[in-house]
């Protein structure tokens, strides 16, 4: 018995002339890729928005930006024209300031669109004073409109009024200040400024993304809701307060967004590969209609005008 055991211990390897060497199994072992599936929503994604998106963005804020650019010029001009027809909801004092926005959000477009198009080539500073322009442009636009929509403070210039101006643009930088911390610039595959360099538990970005859903998700439920309950805010939306309410209109889809995309990178939500790569096309076109506040803007206000 001792013998025996010795036996199955040891490490010999039984041979037998049919036995076959491992490099003649491969050789002879012919591999048709015909019957091969890949599946999409295992890792790694194969996600083409960035290169889709870099080839579309630059025409979309070229054309966008010349049609601000004149319905801007438009809305500037029926203010110098006619500076006695805008009452209240939309006094001149308003509508010059939210044009006065509307011009800073579309004097950003051209180097933004040039960035996509070429690489950024301007650095991490001027990266950041143009997501901090953007975002203080568009703050600036949503107290306007949500003071306007609920106060008369705006019918004429006085020292309330200007005191209330100050206030606006003032706190809508300090609001704006977060999203210059948050952002920066790439280097891979080529240079970009981007609106998110930080991690997404950071938190400057989770300040930026709390301004963000207060001012356009959050602040528009709240006037909707006082415009419903009060009577005198009610009576005031005939004569055309809706029509500045188009800013809200355009950003909320991208502020539900920001708060999806913000629950999938966290990773409080699991999806798969096919919902990350469909979602980065529906977060680009959300963003796109935000930006077409600033040409669509000027044309409602006009038209809102004219028929009143």
């Amino acid at each position: 018995p001792d013998a025996h055991w010795s036996r199955l211990q040891s490490p010999s390897v039984l041979e037998s002339s049919n036995s076959l060497d491992l490099s003649e199994i491969m050789s002879n072992y012919s591999y048709d890729d015909s019957y091969v599936t890949l599946d999409y929503d295992a890792a790694p994604c194969h996600n083409q928005y960035c290169a889709h998106f870099q080839r579309v963005a630059p025409t979309f804020l070229a054309v966008t930006c010349a049609a601000a650019a004149l319905g801007t010029g438009a809305l500037l001009v029926a203010l110098t024209k006619q500076p006695h027809a805008w009452g209240w909801p939309h006094s001149r004092a308003l509508v010059a300031q939210l044009a006065v926005g509307m011009g800073l959000f579309t004097a950003l477009l051209p180097p933004v669109a040039v960035g996509i198009g070429q690489g950024w080539r301007l650095g991490t500073g001027l990266c950041r004073l143009t997501h901090l322009l953007w975002h203080w442009s568009l703050f600036a636009q949503g107290l306007l409109v949500a003071s306007g929509s609920c106060s008369t403070a705006w019918c004429r210039w006085d020292p309330r009024s200007w005191r209330l101006a100050v206030a606006v643009w003032a706190g809508a930088l300090l609001l704006a200040t977060p999203a210059a911390l948050a952002s920066g610039t790439v280097g891979a595959p080529e240079m970009s400024c981007i609106r998110r360099s930080v991690a997404v538990l950071s938190p400057a970005y989770l300040l930026h993304l709390a301004l963000c859903l207060c001012l356009f998700l959050l602040l528009p439920a709240v006037l909707l809701v006082a415009t419903l309950a009060v009577p005198r805010l009610r009576a005031g939306w005939e004569p055309g307060i809706g029509a500045s309410w188009l800013l809200f209109g355009l950003w909320v889809p991208y502020s539900v967004g920001l708060a999806v995309d913000f629950l999938l990178q966290s990773g409080l939500v699991q999806p798969t590969c096919g919902t990350f790569e469909g979602f980065d096309y529906a977060l680009g076109l959300s963003e796109g209609l935000g930006v077409l506040h600033c040409c669509l803007g000027p044309a409602v206000l006009l038209a809102t005008q004219l028929r009143c």
